[in-house]
């Protein structure tokens, strides 16, 4: 197979040692909660996301994450958005000092351990800022919707813990607050045609790492440079297609276990083809993302 996309890789790896595992556990705790004891759903899912966690990243990167949303809602206090972004972005830069890298790596045994905290710190403090930002803009009224509690519910929230897709605060807490009837065999049927559809997009992405090589023929110029510009335009939209496939394959996965857990994701990402220009790619491809950066 065609081992260039890191990405694919990375996140196939973890996804079969440990991720798939953690959901299953997720969509457990989930189902019974709903079941039996639906007003306390969100406080069930969120000890369930600190203990995922907690045994992924271990104590120190759990306390990361605790750290920046402590420090983001401390922020978020003076409601004003403009020192929320700038706490974000303060945030985020701590990743890329030196010695705080180089402290963090000694706290694992592989890079792709680190690797997960460093990706799954930068998810999280998206989400603490649109908790952030949400906070400045509400009234007095509505704060008690924003406690730090609700806070802690949103960023432990583990089907999008670690790579999305990014679904801001209102609508989380206004969905999760929701009760509706349960319905086991609804559910039931969500989730197998849902893991038929996530199969068959992993099936073609499978496919295409192993018999297109897009990835391997971008690393190496002599290929590229003999060429023709068809040939070239070709090898640009298997590479587009490719990652529309893939993230049908990393969002669909949470987007199922959102559904399950009785909330609405964000909508999967628009094909590549039906775009007739680039530059509106990102608006209709990360939904989520495009809706938070909008607000």
């Amino acid at each position: 197979q065609d081992p260039m996309d890191f990405e694919w890789s990375y996140w196939i790896e973890w996804g079969r040692e440990r991720i798939l595992w953690l959901l299953a556990g997720h969509l457990l705790v989930s189902q019974v909660s709903r079941l039996l004891v639906e007003k306390y759903k969100p406080w069930c899912l969120m000890v369930y996301g600190m203990a995922a966690c907690w045994l992924l990243l271990g104590i120190k990167g759990f306390a990361v994450i605790l750290l920046h949303a402590t420090v983001s809602f401390a922020v978020a206090q003076f409601q004003l958005s403009l020192l929320t972004w700038l706490c974000s972005l303060i945030l985020l830069s701590t990743l890329r000092i030196p010695a705080v890298e180089e402290a963090k790596r000694k706290w694992y045994d592989t890079e792709n351990e680190y690797y997960l905290l460093l990706f799954t710190v930068s998810v999280r403090c998206l989400f603490c800022t649109s908790f952030s930002l949400e906070y400045c803009w509400h009234g007095p009224a509505q704060k008690s919707s924003h406690s730090f509690l609700w806070m802690l519910a949103y960023v432990f929230y583990y089907p999008t813990f670690h790579n999305g897709p990014l679904m801001n605060f209102d609508e989380f807490s206004k969905q999760m607050r929701r009760q509706e009837a349960f319905s086991l065999k609804t559910n039931l049927s969500i989730l197998i045609v849902g893991i038929i559809r996530i199969f068959f997009w992993w099936c073609l992405a499978e496919l295409m790492i192993h018999l297109m090589y897009i990835h391997a023929l971008y690393s190496s110029a002599p290929p590229l440079e003999a060429a023709s510009y068809w040939a070239l335009g070709g090898l640009a939209l298997a590479q587009v297609l490719f990652f529309y496939v893939k993230y049908l394959v990393l969002y669909g996965v949470p987007a199922l276990l959102l559904q399950m857990d009785g909330l609405k994701p964000p909508a999967l990402p628009c094909c590549v083809s039906l775009m007739h220009s680039f530059t509106k790619m990102w608006r209709s491809f990360d939904v989520g993302l495009h809706c938070f950066l909008v607000r």
